[in-house]
């Protein structure tokens, strides 16, 4: 590569612009699939381009997508809906946001409204629980599940508070998902959701034969 920094801003847009548009004209009914985009620029581009070229974004979309499936199992086991969940993202990038605009368009679908949807959806970052007191400092993107609620800094603090029926790991940062945590979570629901979902296994927040010893069998298991 070019050893400058990445253009970015207007100029950034514009050769976007330029490329996607040539490449759909080039190949009429093309499918362009954005990957590895950064957050920066990602929820952007996906926005700008999705009702005008066929675009697809793997992390954002891909993820969700995937994501959402591992949930609709896990809820038909538990004899639940995906409403009746309280869902924590431990991580809230791309992937976390996008399984949870996802989880509310379904959670909408079985009746409830998209501000009830998204209040049952809660996002953890690296400084902790995404609150409304922090939305001076929040990206875009984190700003519709940023609710009411005290700050709190990590996640275990965040499920006692919470009492989450479901726990998504996507934040890439091994073993995040402690015994305590799972224990918790195993004290709380009979049938806890746990879907350790970063890539690759050495970033797992848990390994599955950890879910599965510390929750006592109990525990619906997805990993990434």
């Amino acid at each position: 590569g070019v050893s400058t920094p990445r253009v970015r801003g207007d100029a950034y847009f514009a050769f976007m612009e330029e490329v996607l548009v040539a490449l759909s004209k080039k190949f009429p009914g093309i499918l362009i699939q954005f990957e590895d985009f950064g957050n920066t620029t990602a929820f952007q581009l996906l926005q700008s381009y999705r009702n005008r070229i066929c675009t697809f974004n793997d992390d954002i979309q891909g993820t969700a997508a995937v994501a959402l499936a591992g949930l609709l199992s896990a809820v038909r086991v538990k004899g639940t809906r995906l409403r009746d969940e309280v869902l924590v993202f431990m991580g809230a990038g791309e992937a976390g946001t996008g399984i949870a605009d996802l989880v509310v368009e379904q959670m909408h679908a079985e009746g409830l409204t998209i501000e009830e949807a998204r209040a049952r959806c809660w996002l953890v970052d690296s400084k902790g629980l995404v609150v409304k007191s922090r939305k001076e400092e929040l990206q875009h993107h984190k700003l519709n599940y940023a609710h009411e609620h005290t700050k709190l800094k990590d996640l275990l603090t965040v499920v006692r508070a919470i009492r989450p029926t479901a726990l998504i790991g996507v934040c890439a940062t091994a073993k995040v998902f402690t015994q305590e945590i799972v224990e918790l979570m195993s004290q709380l629901n009979e049938r806890p959701i746990l879907f350790p979902l970063s890539n690759p296994t050495q970033l797992a927040e848990c390994s599955a034969e950890e879910a599965w010893t510390w929750s006592k069998g109990r525990g619906l298991f997805a990993s990434g």
